[in-house]
C-alpha cells in the first residue's frame, strides 16, 4: 500500500496534504525518514511518526475514551464542549463514505454523565453494540439522592414504566452497594433511561457513571478526557 494512501486512511488529511507531509520528509516509517509518497509497505502492524508524533496504521479504529462531564457527544454541540475535541485530528478526520467523518461514539452519554465511551469508524460494530437485540451489558454506578430501600431495587428489577412506553423497562441486574450508591446493569439505551427509571421508583440520580460495558471495565489508569486504542483482548470482551 503506498505511504500517501496510508496516511489518507488513518486521517492525516486529503490525499494532496498527506503527500505534502511525506515530500517536506515529515514522515518517518521503520526509523527512516520517507520522501517517496508512492513506497510501498504492508499497513498491518505498521507503526510510523507524522511531524514527531507516532502512530499505529489501525483499519478501522476502535477506541475508548473516559469521558468527563461537562461534555457533549455530539460533533456540533448546543452547550457544552464536543467529547471529540478530546480526541487527536486524525481520529476526527478518517475518511468516510458518508456525510460524517472520523470516528463516531457507539451511543451516547449526558453532559453529566461520565465513564466509559467507546468510538468506532466500524458502522457494523455501532450497531451491534448499540442494537437491543443483542443485548449488550452496560453497568453504571449511580449516585441517588435518598436513601435506598429493598423496594426501589425490586421494582427497577422487575421492570417500570416510562412516559414514552407502555412496555415495562426492567434493569437486567441492581445493587445498592451504599444507602446512596446503585449498581445498575441496562441491555438498551433509551433516552435519559436510567435517570428516569430512578425517578419512577420515588428517587432521584444525582451522579451517572458508567464503568463497564459488556465485559470490558473503564481502566483504573485511563484518567478524565484521556483515551486510548482498543486492543484485540479488549475487544473481544465486547463480544456478545
Amino acid at each position: 500500500m503506498e505511504l500517501q494512501a496510508i496516511l489518507y486512511s488513518q486521517g492525516f488529511g486529503t490525499r494532496r496534504v498527506c503527500a505534502g507531509l511525506i515530500q517536506q520528509g515529515l514522515v518517518v516509517v521503520q526509523g527512516a525518514v520517507c520522501t517517496d509518497a508512492a513506497q510501498q509497505f504492508e499497513p498491518e502492524g505498521l507503526v510510523f511518526s507524522v511531524q514527531g508524533v507516532t502512530w499505529p496504521y489501525r483499519e478501522p479504529a476502535y477506541v475508548m475514551l473516559h469521558k468527563p462531564a461537562g461534555t457533549e457527544c455530539s460533533q456540533k454541540p448546543s452547550t457544552w464542549p464536543s467529547i471529540y475535541t478530546l480526541l487527536p485530528a486524525p481520529l476526527r478526520q478518517r475518511p468516510q463514505k458518508g456525510p460524517v467523518q472520523g470516528v463516531q461514539a457507539v451511543g451516547r452519554l449526558d453532559q453529566d454523565t461520565t465513564g466509559l465511551l467507546l468510538l468506532t469508524d466500524d458502522g457494523k460494530f455501532i450497531h451491534r453494540m448499540s442494537s437491543p437485540r443483542h443485548h449488550v451489558p452496560k453497568v453504571y454506578e449511580v449516585t441517588v439522592k435518598h436513601p435506598l430501600d429493598d423496594s426501589q431495587v425490586g421494582r427497577l428489577l422487575a421492570g417500570v414504566v416510562l412516559d414514552d412506553d407502555p412496555r415495562p423497562v426492567a434493569a437486567a441486574a441492581c445493587e445498592a452497594v451504599t444507602p446512596l450508591h446503585l449498581r445498575l446493569t441496562l441491555t438498551e439505551g433509551k433516552y435519559h433511561q436510567v435517570k428516569r427509571m430512578v425517578a419512577a421508583v420515588g428517587n432521584r440520580v444525582e451522579g451517572l457513571h458508567r464503568s463497564r460495558i459488556g465485559g470490558l471495565a473503564l481502566p483504573d489508569d485511563l484518567l478524565p478526557g484521556q483515551w486510548r486504542w482498543l486492543d484485540a483482548a479488549e475487544l473481544a470482551l465486547l463480544k456478545p
